[in-house]
């Protein structure tokens, strides 16, 4: 758990300070908030890359995280602003099994 911590936290600084330095969207607020889309995304695809989890429940939890990512932005933004965040999430989410898929034991914890 601590190490799922440590990837959503360096995720979302990460994605921060590229976005707010190299795309700077002038509105710091949607900046966090994509940030930590991509942040959680690390942080959950590192905390379910285990076998005691099953793959329903893999894409269970993180279709539970994509509405509530949507629920959030559409309460504090809006609807169109809410989208980018899931395909952040879900892009993240596919590159990190992606990149496990080519190692010998299907997950990047070993």
């Amino acid at each position: 758990m601590k190490k799922a911590l440590l990837y959503f936290a360096l995720g979302t600084v990460l994605s921060f300070l590229i976005n707010y330095y190299f795309y700077s969207s002038e509105n710091l607020g949607l900046d966090i908030y994509y940030a930590l889309a991509f942040g959680i995304a690390w942080g959950i695809a590192y905390y379910l890359d285990t076998p005691n989890f099953t793959l329903p429940q893999k894409l269970g939890f993180s279709f539970a995280a994509m509405g509530v990512l949507v629920l959030i932005g559409t309460l504090i933004f809006s609807l169109e602003l809410a989208i980018p965040s899931i395909l952040k999430f879900s892009t993240v989410f596919v590159a990190y099994y992606l990149i496990a898929s080519f190692k010998a034991s299907k997950s990047l914890r070993d």
